[in-house]
């Protein structure tokens, strides 16, 4: 009995001095330095708690002592440069090399002891997030709330004045009503036998105000023609057409919030002639590591969750498996629904108007609009999109337009182009437009031209 007593007593020592150990081994850093760190460094390939290009570094200095017997000094040595790990034969090193599939993580060779101390002790203890004052926080942001306010104040004030409406309504019914009696008492009984015997018909009226009659349907006929002559003019003008999207895709997160450039997707728009959906392999650039939406902001009426959905949608559709890391091969085409559609007959060319008039028509844009100026050139056609959560049409796109644009736009004829080009012409154009104080638009340089745009 003392014999095992003796036993128990050295046990609980044991598990004691393990446990201190320990905890001198995850007390080593900061935790709050170790989170910028690593998120700074390493959330493009590890997430704490799941697996993504490498594994989860939830607990891996606890999971490393205890598989492999190794401390904190391998890991060191592993962050800072794990090819030269792996090339000294190191066995742990090469097995987790071949486990995720010969993936080669990048060294660290600037990282500090003291900065892999604080990632380490970020990923035994990472410290707990403080809820957020703000309105974000809570699942929407300060716009949402707004929004949100702003419907509501909307709503009430529509019901005043629906209300409004039926009493006025109500209140010109009892007005008629009581003219309709005081007409009846005060006709006399001659009167009302006169009444009685007159005859008068729509036929009566028209004969005997004729010119009128006349001249009210050559009015109407106008108005009628005008009416189907401007509705024709407005077929296949779709300005402010928004459609929902298969897989919902916020420009204002991406491009307004991450502040992500549009040519990162659209990269074809500068140096091609159309501007291409990018296909879901550029959205797995990113989202491959990004399994969750993190963000702050809300749309108003979605949450984390939506979100979350949104991109399993992607992954569904590439055919990506996020627990194992690997795609399967079962993709699914997303329809995406059209909404810029230039006619068959008419020729746009996006590298043309990215390259060679990228700075004339933001410089011209921004002088016809002082108040909303732009900094990319995509938004002088496609509007603000950084800030629309669903991109719709923000243009008429119709010839007008385009030719208003054209006789409004300077041309830089000091850009490197335009110069060499234009050499044997700034004075033939300089004396056809003399009152143009050698500022040229792009309707003297063939912008009008119907072979320009028409095949």
């Amino acid at each position: 009995m003392i014999s095992w007593r003796k036993h128990y007593k050295r046990g609980l020592i044991a598990i004691g001095l393990l446990l201190s150990t320990t905890a001198s081994i995850y007390a080593q850093g900061d935790a709050k330095n170790g989170e910028k760190l690593f998120k700074a460094n390493c959330t493009a390939c590890h997430a704490l708690d799941k697996q993504l290009v490498g594994p989860a570094l939830g607990g891996v200095v606890d999971k490393v002592k205890t598989e492999q017997n190794l401390g904190a000094d391998w890991l060191h040595k592993w962050i800072k440069d794990n090819k030269a790990l792996r090339a000294s034969g190191d066995k742990y090193a090469n097995e987790l090399f071949e486990k995720f599939n010969k993936v080669e993580m990048l060294a660290f060779p600037s990282l500090s002891d003291k900065d892999i101390d604080d990632i380490l002790e970020y990923t035994t203890n990472p410290p707990k997030a403080e809820p957020a004052a703000d309105a974000a926080a809570t699942g929407t942001d300060a716009n949402s709330v707004a929004a949100l306010e702003a419907a509501k104040k909307d709503s009430v004030n529509s019901k005043i004045i629906l209300i409004s409406l039926f009493a006025i309504g109500g209140l010109l019914l009892w007005l008629l009503l009581k003219l309709r009696q005081l007409v009846k008492l005060q006709q006399t009984d001659d009167l009302a036998g006169l009444n009685a015997t007159r005859a008068v018909s729509f036929a009566d009226l028209y004969k005997k105000y004729h010119y009128v009659g006349k001249g009210i349907l050559v009015l109407l006929g106008i108005f009628a023609a005008y009416g189907v002559w401007n509705s024709l003019m407005w077929i296949g003008v779709y300005k402010g057409y928004k459609p929902e999207q298969p897989i919902h895709f916020s420009h204002k997160i991406h491009a307004g919030e991450n502040k992500i450039d549009c040519q990162l997707c659209h990269s074809s728009a500068k140096y091609g002639k159309v501007s291409e959906i990018p296909s879901m392999n550029v959205c797995m650039n990113c989202h491959r590591s990004i399994s969750e939406y993190k963000g702050k902001y809300m749309e108003p009426g979605k949450d984390k969750s939506f979100y979350d959905g949104e991109i399993k949608k992607i992954y569904a559709a590439t055919g990506w498996d996020p627990d194992k890391q690997q795609y399967t091969g079962k993709t699914q085409p997303v329809e995406w629904v059209r909404i810029h559609n230039m006619p068959d007959f008419v020729y746009f060319n996006h590298s043309q108007h990215v390259v060679a008039g990228e700075q004339a028509i933001i410089n011209s844009y921004n002088k016809k609009n002082p108040t909303a100026k732009i900094d990319v050139v995509c938004k002088a056609c496609h509007g603000q999109v950084d800030s629309m959560n669903v991109v719709q049409m923000a243009n008429d796109f119709t010839m007008g337009w385009c030719i208003e644009c054209h006789r409004t736009t300077e041309v830089d004829m000091n850009n490197g182009y335009n110069k060499e080009y234009f050499k044997n012409l700034h004075d033939k154009l300089k004396k056809q437009y003399p009152h143009s104080e050698g500022k040229i638009t792009v309707d003297a340089i063939g912008g009008l031209e119907c072979g320009k745009c028409h095949y």
